[in-house]
């Protein structure tokens, strides 16, 4: 059966799924840089103020998770993520012409509330074109966008802010997502069915793999009961904690860096994109053997406990030796990215397809409060104790927290898999 599941579906959707996912984090990551320079004399902005509008796209990323996922699962996730194209690249141009702090404030949390829905939109997306043998892959090339987009954006944010200012470094950067929503509604078919370069018996097999593995999923009548379920919460709790770090560390590694001595942009460029080479390589590694396995939990909690103890060794380590610590804050880096593929694969495994765009909604919207308490907070520890120690201990103790809750909320696959497992992957 699996032969003629089409191998088609991974290199004419992955790509799309992933530059999508790339514009995204590129329009909301980069304002770090513009933190890291001239912006804040420009604006007159202070450190708490920096921190607020470090933290304030995340609160609009909150509010609407949930209403964008419920619009993307009943309705068109395709729609959904064109418009949001649009309207994020938009208000991303929009920050590099504000004259004021004020108008700052409301363009990044518009930025986090247009943004909001692509992430369960694509999961959902993918969801409908990707097996369960395949998911954990599937996310990942997603969720790649993340950590390759900081790479080259770190470098040539470093290289625009240095060449033509820290405005014009937004206008460029927010224009490509304006430009490629036309691509996406071209080259994006909703579900399968609607695929023209599928054959039909392409488009059969693969729905009913999908199917058939439904059938081994208890029913869960509605978001509500799916909302209370034990493991939706614990993981919502589990996903905050983890974003604290992950968020935390996105947001103020360019400032970490840029405070070091003999430190410039372009400098500060080059070593803010090292913990995500590290990061690309280990998000391969998880999602490829989580989906030989079928074993999500073993290769999401390890990672997060040595990102915590890295993050505890640059804290240790203090002022006193630049390097070692940014070794530590790479090896932070790496691992706290590499189970998202894994990670997002749990819940369509565990809940029917009805609830489970709204549960990994859910999810990532407490996983929006996480980021903004480690944007926030971060950045309120770094200006109020005029170091990275104590920051570092709260990334830290975050990640320490959301592994053990990980290994509790998570169950081992039921040995009874196995068997099929063995026949769907030969």
């Amino acid at each position: 059966m699996e032969k003629t599941i089409a191998r088609s579906r991974w290199y004419r959707l992955i790509p799309i799924a992933f530059i999508t996912y790339s514009l995204a984090y590129l329009d909301r990551a980069n304002f770090g840089f513009g933190a890291a320079s001239g912006m804040a004399n420009d604006l007159h902005i202070n450190s708490a103020m920096s921190s607020l509008l470090s933290s304030l796209f995340f609160l609009g990323y909150f509010f609407f998770q949930i209403p964008g996922a419920l619009y993307a699962a009943n309705r068109s996730a395709k729609k959904l993520i064109f418009w949001s194209l649009i309207l994020w690249g938009g208000l991303a141009m929009a920050t590099g012409m504000v004259s004021n702090v004020n108008a700052l404030i409301v363009i990044r949390f518009m930025l986090g509330v247009v943004e909001s829905a692509v992430m369960p939109a694509m999961l959902i997306f993918l969801s409908k074109w990707f097996t369960k043998s395949e998911r954990s892959r599937a996310n990942t090339f997603l969720i790649l966008g993340n950590p390759v987009t900081i790479l080259w954006m770190s470098v040539l944010s470093g290289y625009l802010i240095n060449a033509v200012g820290w405005r014009w470094m937004f206008i460029l950067e927010g224009l490509p997502a304006i430009v490629w929503a036309f691509f996406w509604w071209r080259l994006v078919d909703e579900q399968p069915k609607h695929a023209k370069w599928l054959t039909e018996p392409e488009k059969e097999a693969l729905e009913e793999r999908l199917q058939h593995e439904q059938q081994g999923i208890k029913a869960v009548k509605s978001y509500a009961v799916a909302f209370k379920s034990r493991v939706v919460i614990l993981l919502s709790l589990q996903y905050a904690l983890w974003s604290i770090g992950v968020y935390g560390f996105v947001m103020w590694l360019p400032s970490i860096i840029n405070a070091a001595p003999d430190s410039n942009i372009v400098k500060t460029g080059w070593l803010s994109s090292v913990p995500y080479v590290l990061a690309i390589i280990g998000m391969l590694t998880a999602s490829y053997f989580s989906d030989k396995t079928l074993n999500r939990k073993a290769f999401v909690w390890p990672f997060l406990l040595i990102g915590a103890i890295a993050f505890y060794g640059s804290y240790l380590l203090g002022s006193h030796n630049f390097w070692l610590s940014f070794v530590l804050l790479v090896i932070a880096g790496g691992a706290m990215y590499a189970p998202y593929g894994p990670f997002f694969a749990i819940i369509p495994e565990i809940l029917p397809r009805n609830v489970a765009g709204g549960a990994m909604a859910l999810i990532n919207s407490f996983g929006a409060l996480g980021s903004f308490a480690g944007a926030y907070l971060v950045g309120y520890l770094n200006g109020t104790t005029g170091g990275f120690g104590a920051s570092y201990i709260f990334m830290a103790g975050s990640l320490f927290l959301s592994a053990i809750i990980t290994l509790v909320a998570v169950k081992a696959p039921a040995p009874v898999h196995r068997p099929i497992l063995a026949e769907n992957l030969t």
